[in-house]
């Protein structure tokens, strides 16, 4: 099936099946490799929206998504943004500075692992006008998971490796290696423990929600939060964001 099909005509034909399920304005894959950046491999987006859900989404906002952490964590299987995003994920600075800008109702998604600690996620999106996916959609989305995982699994069975060159895979240029965010913040004077609670706070967890994900108390967390802030020079949720962009900038 996969070795028959034309550029985007097994896309087509699974997105003409699912929507038989469900409603939804948009949908876009991309696959997962650790923190490289991840290629689109289909997208249904008019050149503005593209900016938008692609390329900026390529820049750096993805190693802040949800979806992109629960993928190279190994997730399998179909999930709602709201599943997997953190406590505070939707009052994050990353929300506010760039998933808001989507204009989303809801996201879902199919995660497909594939070998080489690679994986793919299809996501549907509906919009604020259209409003969040019924629970009727979602359940019929479930069921349908194991039959959109083998089909992808197969077509993207021979995913070429990330920025090969001639790959039907790339559409923009891919770093060299995988971007270490320790050593990104470790260029900051953070230590590595005030590196992943930055990582944390920038996807959108509390420090309540920092304390149990690092076993540490929440009075711990604020201390780190606090020194973190005076080390940086910022004092805002903006500033914070706004450094780690630049620093992603600086690295690229």
């Amino acid at each position: 099936m996969a070795g028959h099909a034309g550029p985007g005509e097994f896309e087509r034909a699974l997105l003409a099946w699912l929507g038989l399920h469900a409603r939804f304005d948009h949908s876009v894959v991309f696959a997962y490799r650790g923190s490289a950046r991840p290629p689109m491999l289909y997208e249904t987006f008019s050149p503005a929206e593209s900016h938008v859900f692609v390329a900026l989404y390529q820049d750096g906002a993805y190693l802040l998504d949800p979806f992109h952490r629960a993928a190279i964590g190994g997730c399998e299987g179909f999930r709602r943004m709201r599943e997997l995003a953190p406590d505070r994920f939707y009052t994050s600075e990353y929300f506010r500075s760039y998933y808001s800008q989507t204009g989303l109702a809801e996201e879902v998604g199919f995660f497909v692992q594939l070998p080489e600690q690679t994986s793919v996620v299809w996501s549907l999106m509906r919009l604020a006008a259209s409003g969040p996916f019924g629970t009727a959609e979602v359940r019929g989305l479930r069921d349908l998971a194991p039959i959109v995982l083998a089909l992808c699994a197969q077509h993207w069975r021979d995913l070429p490796e990330f920025g090969e060159a001639g790959s039907r895979v790339t559409t923009l240029p891919l770093p060299g290696s995988d971007l270490d965010r320790a050593r990104l913040w470790a260029s900051q004077s953070l230590t590595a423990r005030e590196g992943e609670i930055v990582n944390l706070v920038l996807q959108g967890h509390s420090s309540d929600s920092i304390s149990r994900l690092l076993h540490i108390s929440t009075g711990t967390v604020k201390v780190h939060r606090r020194n973190i802030r005076h080390k940086l020079g910022i004092h805002s949720q903006a500033g914070l964001f706004a450094r780690f962009l630049s620093l992603l900038n600086e690295t690229g």
